[in-house]
């Protein structure tokens, strides 16, 4: 949804009750699946499960609630009282450092880890010490809102890119460092609030990075409001991704239509580039079906649409933004969604959704889905390799709460696709959905196999160790 979207709460809990549910829902969506904006009757039920073609059994997912252990010094708001966490079995929880506002983060090669901080202008370097808190290093400050991180060794050098949001910088990295040196512009210009139509108004202004096996540079320069035809008609056009050179240069649009992808990640030993993506918010309804909701905004149609998604990204695609929406209400539930015309832009067709890219993986709408990390070849235990985790920051306007978790996905190697929708950590919003102590953004892992999670409400980083 926005920047800070949240995450879809889990309804289903034994296999049997999945199975039954989907069945049932296939049979009532089928008679109203408009894929192009035709009529259809209220969807107004939660969609299911994200995964329904999984083969195999998937690893055990959150299921036990453990207390988050804390060490002293660590202890401030909301760890001044004891707060619990629902994990695998087998699993522990505990706070690795204190860091307003963390954003994105990664693992340097000598195993300190880099954390943003967008309003303070500052990355964050924490070096982690035995058997006590580790140290917090100004690694970088001044910077225009500092969001993603990214390593890349090319020709014996590693380098560490970070965006902001008007440029993205890089420098070489040295283990050992405390602070940042010899940065360079390697791209510079890209839009921010700072341009005169927009009136110091970005909506998605942070930008996320990733960098592929020849040092090609992937920018995502999300929308600058929930949904709007500027976009679609600026240079660069927003809403989209941008291929830049190993030494930057001129940018290429590589996608468009998406609205606010967060998360860029490659699929490990390849070039295939996978995002996260934060659909629109406040959608009105698109079915002239008689019932008189037809160009109105519906809370309970509004809760589940239109879905989030985590997708491949292929070269020249569109992926619908802000013409068309994935439908969550077919057979297909939340793979491979069709679309429905957009109301605001698109009521009579005139662009045709048929010819958009389908997102490969549907999400919860309103789930806000930021960061996302392939598990393949990382120290992560098994059975959780081949796997995807995303992180979900969590809902600001639904009806009840969705989000505030760290999911997991199953990989199908063979098709090169997510399976079943798996819960890794939950309970950052309490049961009735009415207070929330923790915000999900981002994850990584560290040399010894544990899962790094990032909190930008509590301040906080995780540490998800197998016991």
């Amino acid at each position: 949804m926005c920047l800070v979207s949240l995450n879809r709460m889990r309804h289903w809990l034994l296999p049997i009750a999945v199975l039954l549910w989907l069945s049932a829902a296939a049979c009532s969506h089928s008679s109203r699946a408009p894929t192009d904006g035709g009529t259809g009757s209220d969807p107004s039920t939660e969609p299911g499960d994200a995964g329904q073609t999984d083969a195999g059994t998937p690893p055990p997912g959150a299921s036990v609630q453990v207390p988050v252990s804390v060490p002293e010094g660590l202890r401030d708001a909301p760890f001044d009282s004891p707060r619990t966490l629902t994990v695998p079995p087998g699993f522990a929880i505990s706070v690795f450092a204190r860091v307003p506002e963390a954003r994105f983060l990664t693992v340097a090669p000598n195993g300190d880890v880099l954390v943003s901080q967008p309003d303070q202008g500052t990355v964050k370097l924490v070096r982690p010490r035995t058997g006590q808190p580790p140290e917090v290093f100004d690694w970088a400050t001044g910077l225009s809102r500092p969001h993603d991180i990214v390593f890349h060794t090319r020709e014996d050098t590693t380098w560490v890119y970070v965006s902001e949001t008007d440029r993205v910088t890089r420098s070489p990295w040295q283990a050992g460092e405390t602070q940042r040196h010899d940065a360079a512009v390697l791209v510079s210009g890209l839009p921010d609030a700072s341009l005169p139509e927009l009136q110091g108004k970005y909506g998605h202004e942070l930008k996320n990075i990733a960098v592929d096996s020849t040092g090609r540079l992937y920018v995502s320069i999300a929308s600058t409001c929930n949904a709007c035809l500027s976009d679609t008609q600026s240079t660069p056009v927003r809403a989209s991704i941008y291929r830049y050179g190993p030494e930057g240069g001129t940018g290429q649009l590589f996608a468009r239509g998406l609205r606010n992808a967060e998360g860029l990640a490659f699929v490990p030993g390849t070039d295939t580039l996978w995002v996260t993506v934060n659909a629109r918010d406040n959608i009105p309804y698109p079915y002239d079906d008689g019932t008189g909701k037809y160009g109105k905004v519906i809370p309970e149609y509004v809760d589940n649409h239109p879905p989030e998604g985590l997708t491949r990204v292929r070269e020249g695609g569109n992926y619908g933004w802000p013409f068309c929406n994935p439908n969550p209400d077919t057979p297909s539930g939340l793979e491979q969604m069709p679309f429905d015309r957009d109301y605001d832009f698109n009521r009579d067709g005139s662009v045709d959704c048929g010819g958009m890219d389908r997102f490969d993986q549907g999400i919860q709408a309103h789930s806000a889905p930021l960061g996302m990390l392939f598990l393949n070849g990382t120290a992560f235990p098994e059975p959780y390799t081949p796997g995807v985790v995303v992180a979900y920051h969590g809902s600001w306007n639904r009806t009840q709460r969705t989000g505030y978790k760290v999911t997991y996905f199953p990989w199908d190697a063979a098709a090169g696709q997510p399976t079943r929708e798996i819960d890794l950590v939950s309970g950052w919003v309490s049961a009735d959905g009415k207070s929330v102590w923790g915000r999900p953004v981002d994850v990584a892992v560290t040399a010894d196999g544990a899962l790094l999670i990032s909190d930008d409400y509590a301040g906080a980083l995780y540490l998800l160790r197998k016991q």
